[in-house]
């Protein structure tokens, strides 16, 4: 047992490199999305982003976009506390029985006009977790989805072009 945790505790970690983002790309696809929220909505995008009942995979590609690499501020385009204030739902996870009566809440307390942007297989169609009898379904089965990110999970680049492009197919 000695043995054993020594090793484990000498050998450093086992980590990867993070995916190569090529900055010019990345830069001209966040300052479209900055451009296109102002003239849709006179104003920047805000987000307001709704776990229900993920396994917080697509919560991490969601958090990246506030890091240095990707930097979502320096856009304009910001996640915001309440969903009063924002204009997209950026909901992960298959919709649990617990969580049902809350998206709906929020869905309700978000004004018009409002996007609703499913994030990853589980809020597509329940993924992994369909058919589990806490699980209710997919987020449109709770509330009407204008947008589905496939993937387990989207990478920050396929978040903003989701959203670049929900905001030129619904004008």
């Amino acid at each position: 047992m000695l043995k054993l945790l020594l090793g484990a505790l000498l050998r450093p970690p086992p980590t990867i490199d993070r995916p190569a983002a090529d900055p010019g790309a990345l830069e001209e696809l966040g300052r479209r999305l900055a451009t296109r929220s102002r003239a849709r909505l006179g104003r920047s995008l805000a987000i307001r982003e709704v776990d229900a009942g993920s396994c917080n995979g697509c919560e991490l590609e969601i958090h990246a976009l506030n890091n240095a690499v990707y930097d979502l501020e320096r856009f304009g385009i910001r996640f915001v506390a309440s969903p009063r204030h924002a204009d997209v739902l950026l909901v992960t996870g298959p919709v649990t029985s617990n969580m049902q009566e809350a998206l709906r809440r929020t869905y309700d307390s978000t004004p018009d006009p409002k996007w609703v942007v499913a994030v990853g297989d589980c809020a597509a169609d329940g993924g992994i977790f369909r058919g589990s009898y806490a699980v209710t379904g997919g987020v449109d089965a709770t509330v009407p989805v204008d947008l589905h990110l496939r993937g387990c999970p989207p990478t920050p680049e396929q978040l903003l072009a989701g959203l670049l492009a929900l905001l030129e197919v619904t004008a």
